[in-house]
């Protein structure tokens, strides 16, 4: 799997990440440590070199997940993680990337990432340029290789880089949920910026493996995903349907197929969460797949029966 540079950083990340909110195992149902353990490793050894995690999926606990998965091979792999929007004044940030840094077993990350912009989920108003500053000290130090932002729209992420330099954007971005194309997007492919898409596969419903009623247990972060509810639901069910003969003939699961799709689009990689080692290696496998111009045009039609319908809200869940 050949690695694409990330930004003007000299940091270089595989085109299909792993990700590993689920490893934390809050707002997830039914994961066993030993799984995602498993399914990290094997997406190394499929070429998913690089890692994406964070401080608050389970507090700390998918990032010491990752640790014990691949902390004896850490020379091979790339460490992204984020700091919370409740942690984002001077000192909060040098703590919380000592934190990562303690969870992960390392002493550099890569990537580390402002996860949310301050003041999300009712976070005190910290200026961005008192975050960038404790950022730009860690670079100095040579504690983290390069900043990104997660969930900043393109104004939030004009104001940060009058502050330093930002070498990637993480937005929600799918074949389901692409309203980071209409706002930042353009911006990214103008100064260099790499979009690292999470959600990629629309939390498994771009897999096919969803149908009309499906019921989700209490705790499953999907209840309140607006993509699969209501008439949202059942347009991209239907799409899902449409794209199934692509799938049949590029030889490739649906999953593989969204994620082709994904790392075709303009500085775009995409973050692909697994609970399973069989799943990871599946994912990794999409970077085989190229499609053709007219079959990307064709894809792109079929998402945009399902994202017509969305307002410029980019958030994906109803918090």
């Amino acid at each position: 799997m050949e690695k694409r540079q990330l930004g003007s950083s000299d940091v270089k990340m595989s085109p299909i990440l792993m990700g590993t909110w689920q490893a934390g195992k809050r707002w997830w149902v039914g994961i066993e440590d030993a799984d995602s353990i498993k399914a990290i490793r094997a997406a190394v050894e499929a070429g998913m070199t690089t890692i994406d995690t964070a401080e608050v999926y389970g507090e700390g606990h998918s990032e010491r997940i990752v640790a014990e998965a691949v902390a004896d091979i850490r020379e091979q792999v790339e460490y992204a993680t984020k700091v919370f929007a409740n942690h984002l004044k001077y000192d909060q940030v040098i703590d919380a990337c000592e934190n990562s840094l303690k969870n992960l077993q390392t002493d550099y990350i890569d990537l580390y990432q402002i996860h949310w912009p301050s003041g999300s989920f009712n976070t005190e108003i910290v200026p961005i340029g008192e975050t960038m500053a404790a950022l730009n000290h860690l670079k100095e130090q040579g504690k983290i290789r390069a900043i990104g932002v997660s969930n900043f729209s393109r104004s939030q992420l004009e104001e940060a880089m009058q502050y330093g330099r930002i070498d990637s954007l993480q937005p929600p971005y799918s074949l389901f949920w692409r309203q980071v194309e209409k706002d930042a997007m353009p911006y990214c492919v103008e100064h260099n910026i790499s979009i690292l898409a999470y959600s990629p596969m629309a939390q498994g419903l771009l897999t096919g493996k969803f149908t009309l009623g499906q019921i989700f247990p209490e705790g499953d972060n999907r209840n309140g995903n607006k993509l699969f509810q209501g008439e949202n639901f059942v347009r991209a069910v239907a799409a899902v349907e449409k794209l199934r003969p692509l799938a049949q003939k590029y030889n490739c699961t649906l999953g593989q197929l969204a994620l082709a799709w994904l790392i075709a689009q303009p500085q775009t990689q995409a973050i692909a969460g697994a609970r399973y080692a069989e799943q990871a290696i599946s994912n990794a496998q999409a970077t085989k797949v190229t499609l053709s111009l007219e079959d990307i045009q064709a894809i792109d039609t079929i998402g945009r029966t399902v994202t017509d319908h969305f307002d410029d809200n980019p958030v994906m869940w109803n918090w």
